[in-house]
């Protein structure tokens, strides 16, 4: 437990704005150093047989300008593709996605280790930012940069184990944490106090089962 609590905490977190021609879009930022060189790190982050092993089965043309689709979960197009600090996707799931872009940057620091900011930039539907906030996104891109530690450090779960961890009380207790974090940099950014509250308890309760507590 030690160890996924340390690395929930390695993670620095930003919300944001931005304007985009869509509109007025939100923008959650994690960054954080992994003890691995930045060849290895960006084969891990664009290669379709390691991108399964800590994160999803990916299937299609990858290249700028391709297709890409994760299995259950979003696909969209690449667009940008600067070998080996910048990745750009955009990032779209359900009927009716809008706006959504992903960039992964990725830095050297020193000559053993790496560091990986990810942005998720979209225009979000006003009803589903106020219900749960930054968090909704933000903790399930904790858990993604999580399961990519584990595979840079030879290790990692299986989708299934992946699943089952998830809903177990260590499971449960990161994923409170990674809420918890969350809403603090959501109050960072400027938010309203109770807003806040109520959309990290909202998170919370989405990510663990829970019933939101009053």
């Amino acid at each position: 437990m030690t160890d996924f609590v340390d690395e929930i905490n390695r993670l620095h977190r930003r919300v944001g704005t931005r304007q985009v021609e869509a509109g007025e879009a939100r923008t959650v930022l994690l960054r954080r150093s992994y003890d691995a060189e930045i060849a290895d790190v960006w084969d891990a982050v664009t290669s379709p047989e390691r991108i399964a092993r800590w994160f999803l089965p990916v299937s299609g043309e990858f290249k700028v300008g391709g297709r890409y689709q994760l299995e259950g979960q979003a696909g969209g197009e690449i667009l940008q593709c600067d070998r080996p600090t910048l990745l750009r996707v955009s990032w779209l799931y359900g009927p009716d996605p809008g706006f959504s872009e992903v960039s992964l940057r990725l830095t050297p620091e020193g000559e053993e280790r790496t560091v990986v900011e990810l942005e998720h930039v979209a225009v979000v539907p006003e009803e589903f930012w106020g219900q749960f906030g930054p968090g909704a996104t933000g903790v399930g891109w904790d858990m993604m940069l999580l399961g990519l530690s584990m595979h840079l450090a030879g290790g990692g779960f299986t989708q299934e184990e992946a699943q089952e961890w998830a809903m177990s009380d260590e499971g449960k207790a990161c994923h409170t944490l990674s809420g918890e974090l969350w809403g603090a940099a959501y109050a960072a950014s400027g938010a309203d106090p109770e807003i806040v509250e109520s959309t990290t308890k909202a998170t919370v309760a989405f990510y663990t089962g829970a019933e939101p507590s009053s």
